[in-house]
């Protein structure tokens, strides 16, 4: 199993508010294997075939108002990217959360208003 390097797109999540249907499409169009995250409620973990880690998720939003498809960048330190982000134009939509699992992440926003995420996985 290969890392992947910090600056890079490791992750990617989808929201819906209909994630059996989301579940459905994806795992039939693309193959995809959809399990729920054992760490955490309403939140699927996506794996491609022949994959050993999961490379993204599928998070059950409450309504039509949550749906979204982002891309995630690994860092080295989210707290320091959410200071950067604002320096350079962009917002820290949802500041630095700590998962129970020690991974942290936080949605920003680029100067035209698109969010995408940034995480740093738990130390070993």
């Amino acid at each position: 199993m290969s890392v992947p390097a910090f600056n890079t797109v490791a992750w990617f999540q989808v929201g819906t508010d209909a994630p059996e249907e989301a579940r459905r499409f994806y795992g039939d169009l693309f193959g995809w294997k959809i399990e729920a995250d054992p760490d955490g409620d309403g939140y699927d973990l996506v794996r491609y075939p022949g994959a050993d880690i999961p490379v993204g998720g599928i998070s059950h939003e409450a309504g039509a108002s949550g749906r979204h498809a982002m891309f995630l960048v690994m860092v080295e330190d989210v707290d320091a990217l959410c200071a950067e982000t604002e320096k350079h134009g962009g917002k820290v939509a949802l500041p630095t959360v700590t998962a129970s699992t020690g991974l942290k992440f936080a949605y920003l926003q680029d100067p035209a208003g698109n969010t995408f995420g940034v995480f740093s996985p738990a130390a070993s």
